[in-house]
This record gives C-alpha cells, structure tokens and sequence, in this order.
C-alpha cells in the first residue's frame, strides 16, 4: 500500500502513475525531502494502462517488464510497442505527459521515483531546477540503474533504514540525472578538501547527540554547518571518517551502551529511548555495530 504521508508530498495534478484498474497493482512507497520512491507489482497477466503528468520529474526502473503485445508514450518521443524492457529504464521530465497500456507476460515489477525539480537535496551550483531535461524511454544507464536498484531497496527496508543515507542516494540521483542529460557538474564551487571547519563539527556533533533518538534530516545536518546537503555530506565524511548515516547510528548505539549499565532499564525501554521502533531491530543494529546483542553486552559489564 502506499504510504499515508500525503502531506509531506505537494498536491499535484495526479500525484503517483495512475494504473488501471488499480486492482491488480500492489504499490508501496516513502517519502524524503524532495523524493519519493515508489514499488509497483503487477500481480495479474491482465491488460492495464497507465498515465501521468505532474510538475515532478519521473524516473522509472524496470525490474521486470515483458508484455505480449502494448505501447508506451512519453510526451515528444515516439511510441514503443518493445515488448521485453526488462532492466531498462524511462524518465519523464516534469510537465510531460506519459502513458500507456500493455497485456503482462510476466507479472510486471517496477520501482518509480518522483524526482522535485527544485533539487532540495542538489548542489545549488547544479541549478537542476534550471537544466531543461530530455525525455527518455527504454535505455540503460549502468550508474544510474545501480542508484535506483539502492534506493529501491531502502523503500522495502524502510522501517530499518537510515533516513540520511536515503537522502544521500537522492543527492547521487539528481547528479546522475544531470549527467546523463549531458549537462556537465560544476566545478566553480568545489567542497573544501579539508572537510568541515571546527565550529561545523561541533555544532553538527552536539545536534546529533541531542537528536540522538530522531529520525534527523540530512538536510537539517547541513543547514547547521551552512552548507547544502551535497557539500556537506561531502565534507562530514571527511572530517568524522563516517557518512552522516553511519555517524548518527553509530551515536545511537554507544548512548544504547551507556543506558545498558543501568540494570533496572529493559533492553525494549533503552530500544525506545534511543530512536528505535522495536527491539528486534535495536538488536540487529546493535550486533551489526559491536558484533553482540544487547543482552549479551550487559551480561558482559559484570
């Protein structure tokens, strides 16, 4: 199902790809600043048709895409009738319209990216709310699939996923797409090479430790150091050695550990307080980091 979060995304004429008869799809997805990823499955060999023109661009990867007979149209292309576009990809720019219908012969799985052209999460010096993108249908790019395929997987895993490290990939995502377009990068405004000055680190590191426990924005991160959310994650790992994704989970877990010398506090109530919804994946997160459980780390302070 799709996500409820309905208010983090802006209205838009027809917000997702409207399938028809909606019926046979099964649709998940998640929302971050400026990006949301949808996974569509087809779950019936029944003939459906598709469409959508909204002001957000739309990436769309293919997983698996074999149909008998169909077409596809993206607004100043001409028409597809290809019938296997398995691992291909299509991108519409905002404002284009994109439709189409097909009869499946294999149950059809596809990941969508709504893309916001203002780029909250670019490089301003990459101006992608300026850049007039082309349109594409069926073709393969080897960066920018491998991209999709990870953001794909932080939309199945997004209850245990970091929400910087999903908005991360929406940065490679935007310069991806810049360079496929072929627009170059820009190169007047490079980040400094020797990463975050003293006074970002410590207002950036003291925010962390008293968010430990929230689900914090990369891009409020970076509004701290006076940076955009490019730049910055730039910058941070060169300073802490550690993307911010990894920095604030690996904050969460030594606060889990002082929190663990307290013998009167239950492993789920420490779980919670540290910003996890339950305690399977506090303990997952926990072992990935210290290669113990919990349990196993406070029996060992005796």
């Amino acid at each position: 199902m799709a996500s409820s979060a309905e208010s983090n995304f802006p209205p838009l004429p027809s917000p997702l790809v409207n399938i028809s008869p909606p019926e046979i799809a099964k649709r998940r997805s998640t929302i971050w600043s400026g990006l949301r990823g949808e996974t569509v499955q087809i779950m019936r060999h029944t003939q459906f048709e598709y469409g959508f023109r909204a002001p957000w661009h739309l990436l769309i990867a293919a997983e698996v895409a074999e149909r008998y007979d169909g077409e596809s149209f993206v607004e100043g292309l001409p028409r597809s009738t290809l019938r296997d576009f398995t691992h291909k990809l299509t991108f519409v720019p905002a404002g284009h319209v994109f439709r189409g219908w097909q009869r499946p012969r294999a149950l059809t799985h596809t990941t969508y990216f709504y893309i916001d052209p203002s780029g909250p999460l670019a490089d301003p010096a990459l101006r992608f709310e300026e850049i007039e993108f082309k349109p594409r249908l069926f073709f393969y790019d080897r960066d920018l699939w491998q991209t999709a395929l990870k953001l794909k997987s932080v939309i199945e895993n997004a209850g245990t996923t970091h929400r910087q490290y999903a908005e991360a990939l929406g940065i490679v995502l935007t310069h991806e797409l810049v360079r496929f377009n072929g627009d170059t990068e820009p190169h007047q405004q490079p980040a400094s090479r020797g990463g975050l000055a003293s006074w970002q680190q410590k207002r950036v590191a003291a925010y962390v430790e008293e968010h430990v426990a929230d689900d914090i924005p990369l891009a409020t991160l970076a509004e701290l150091a006076q940076l955009s959310p490019y730049h910055f994650s730039r910058s941070f790992k060169r300073s802490f050695g550690l993307p911010p994704h990894r920095y604030h989970a690996t904050r969460r877990i030594e606060r889990a550990k002082q929190l663990l010398t307290n013998r009167e506090r239950s492993v789920t109530a420490i779980a919670l307080e540290v910003g996890f919804s339950d305690t399977s994946t506090f303990t997952s997160a926990f072992h990935k980091l210290t290669g113990e459980t919990p349990s196993y780390y406070r029996r060992r302070l005796d």
